[in-house]
């Protein structure tokens, strides 16, 4: 684990929230001079606590607008079905996430699409792909929160 200062977690805040700031107006922020920001953000991203700077989309303006979460349930649990899960995953461009639960539940997928047809091809490519015990979907009808800023 790395030591993370109080610092470092302005830094890290002041970051999440717009990473496209100069190290000028970070130093200004959080009080230190431009140096000294970007040294600690170096060791940040050696440390591998920022993990990448990218741009936030808005998903309703790409005709992404039907968020869904998709509960799985497999008999399978073995390595070489864990394997091929894990790959048409990554290969999918709508899942946004993928997490192997604990409980009744086997695994939750958070997808992005365009509609209930397209989530329906989404769910026709998974079915192809893996074989699955149950699959249940259920569509997002209010974003209440939803956020990228880890609280640190």
């Amino acid at each position: 684990m790395v030591e993370i200062d109080q610092i470092d977690r302005k830094i890290l805040r002041e970051l999440q929230r717009d990473t496209t700031r100069s190290l000028d107006e970070v130093a200004d922020l959080v009080g230190l001079s431009r140096n000294a920001v970007w040294r600690r953000v170096r060791l940040l991203e050696q440390a591998g606590v920022i993990r990448d700077r990218v741009a936030l989309l808005d998903p309703e303006k790409l005709g992404l607008g039907l968020t869904v979460f998709v509960q799985v349930r497999t008999s399978s649990h073995d390595p070489d079905w864990l394997t091929k899960f894990a790959r048409a995953m990554r290969d999918t461009p709508e899942v946004l996430g993928a997490y192997r639960m604990t409980g009744d539940l086997d695994y939750l997928i958070r997808a992005r699409v365009g509609s209930v047809q397209d989530y329906d091809r989404f769910y026709q490519r998974l079915i192809a792909r893996l074989p699955l015990s149950d699959v249940s979907a259920s569509f997002v009808m209010e974003e209440i929160k939803e956020t990228t800023e880890l609280p640190v």
